[in-house]
């Protein structure tokens, strides 16, 4: 399954390196499936969004998934992609960026036809071929509506989805300059929370979190003498207090270390769909360790 990462150490900028794709460096990695695209995104000290990103779909974009980078930011976004619908173009690459807002998911949601129609004029928001996307644009859409509550535009764009179409999954995380919200919705994949003490469970560590297979992989040296809340797909070390979302759980971190959350979407998407309802390609993506 697509791999997420978010991160905020607002209102305090730290730098951070992310290695996006760390070579297999043991046959049980060269074994597992390569993911179709990785993106990193964060601010600038303006303000300004900064993206990089990229498909998987020659060697070329090995490497620079491979790349180390470091970066400056109170908040972060990775993204590891396994296609589930759109082709290995950068279009289709997570993150996304829309109205100064950073966003990715993982999941699927079926029935595209039916949510463009939903979109009317906002389907010009989408730039690519991704339900992700188009689920993105929804939230960018009621967030427009209504002054600008992320919170409550996360919330009536999944629920309006999950009542309307075939949902596997809508796991997300979205980023601005000073703020980061998250959603796992319904159980069907893992989110976890982890609210890290200055220096972490031992009080003088630096962040240096890593995923499973070679995957995604960040180091933070500030962070030994910042607070920071980080969102993940996995639990990404051995702290205790990595805690497990909720199904329907919302999560919203800053501005300050303030993190508040709540179940905005208790019930079941109306058209569940399971493993085996997906399409092959989709399916894979999903099923993918």
């Amino acid at each position: 399954m697509c791999r997420l990462f978010g991160m905020s150490s607002a209102p305090r900028r730290v730098r951070a390196t992310f290695w996006l794709l760390q070579a297999p460096d043991n046959l049980s990695n060269q074994s597992r499936r390569d993911p179709d695209g990785t993106g990193l995104g964060y601010f600038d000290a303006s303000g300004a969004p900064m993206v990089h990103k990229a498909p998987i779909a020659a060697y070329e974009d090995r490497a620079f998934a491979e790349e180390a980078r470091e970066v400056e930011s109170a908040t972060f976004i990775a993204h590891v992609r396994y296609a589930s619908t759109g082709g290995l173009e950068a279009r289709n690459t997570h993150p996304f960026l829309q109205r100064g807002r950073l966003f990715a998911h993982n999941g699927v949601i079926e029935d595209l036809g039916r949510l463009d129609a939903h979109l009317g004029a906002d389907l010009s928001l989408v730039g690519g071929d991704t339900d992700s996307e188009r689920f993105f644009a929804l939230i960018t859409r009621e967030a427009e509506s209504n002054g600008g509550d992320v919170g409550a535009a996360i919330e009536s764009a999944a629920r309006w989805i999950a009542g309307h179409l075939p949902v596997y999954a809508l796991n997300l995380v979205l980023t601005t300059p000073g703020e980061l919200w998250a959603l796992r919705y319904p159980g069907t994949h893992e989110l976890y929370v982890l609210e890290r003490t200055t220096g972490g469970h031992h009080g003088d560590r630096r962040l240096d979190h890593a995923g499973s297979g070679g995957r995604l992989r960040v180091h933070s040296r500030e962070l030994a003498e910042v607070p920071a809340v980080v969102v993940a797909s996995e639990r990404l070390d051995d702290n205790p207090h990595w805690r497990l979302l909720r199904s329907g759980e919302l999560l919203h971190a800053g501005p300050g270390p303030r993190v508040t959350s709540r179940v905005a979407l208790p019930e079941p998407p109306a058209q569940l769909l399971t493993l085996d309802d997906l399409r092959p390609e989709a399916a894979a993506s999903q099923g993918v360790a």
